[in-house]
């Protein structure tokens, strides 16, 4: 992952290369359904699987919602035309563990245990395991999970020098994410005029997704 410029993409964490390309593509599509993305990933796995990670602006994410977004961008991905071979498409959610890419999401999971690598040596370190103490407009503080001897316990990471970030799993995170989740989904019945006690599309996974083949 890279920081490359891309006019409407407010991420702090994007792509390079072949993902950089695709990204160009599904953004302003993903935007005119009501999605963000949050990161896309072409991989050898299983001849060509090409990885769409999207959310709600409230950052819910249904099964329904990844066959809209396939149903979605499969379309502009056929003109354009940027994978020269036969691939799989695969749409996901973010998942419980997901990967931080923009500078809210720092804000939103503070308190956090996160893993997160910079692309520039910060404190002498390029790899960082800690809880997100807080951040502000320029970067984020970490609170080291286990910091080796002479080593401060807190050190501040630009937003620019970050390469990645995801959180970790946690009892503490789960218990969050289900909770988040649970009140995005009613406040989104709230403004369809659903009941609350509507079913649900689907429940909160680390993989909710749909695939096809292009």
């Amino acid at each position: 992952m890279t920081a490359t410029a891309s006019e409407g993409d407010d991420r702090i964490i994007r792509e390079s290369g072949i993902d950089a390309r695709i990204a160009l593509i599904v953004q302003p599509v993903l935007r005119g359904i009501g999605f963000r993305l949050v990161r896309v990933h072409l991989s050898g796995q299983n001849g060509l699987t090409l990885q769409i990670m999207a959310e709600r602006e409230d950052g819910t994410m249904t099964v329904e919602d990844c066959e809209e977004v396939s149903r979605a961008v499969s379309p502009a991905l056929d003109v354009d035309d940027p994978i020269e071979k036969a691939y799989h498409l695969e749409v996901s959610s973010p998942g419980i563990d997901r990967p931080l890419v923009r500078k809210s999401d720092f804000a939103t999971w503070t308190g956090h245990l996160i893993k997160m690598e910079t692309s520039v040596l910060v404190a002498e370190r390029k790899r960082f395991k800690g809880k997100i103490a807080e951040s502000d407009a320029d970067g984020v503080l970490i609170a080291r999970d286990k910091a080796a001897y002479g080593e401060e316990p807190t050190v501040r990471v630009p937003y620019d020098a970050i390469a990645d970030a995801r959180l970790v799993l946690t009892d503490d995170l789960i218990r969050e994410a289900l909770s988040k989740d649970n009140r995005a989904r009613k406040e989104a019945k709230k403004r369809r005029g659903e009941p609350e006690d509507a079913p649900e599309g689907a429940e909160l996974d680390a993989e909710d997704g749909t695939e096809q083949e292009s």
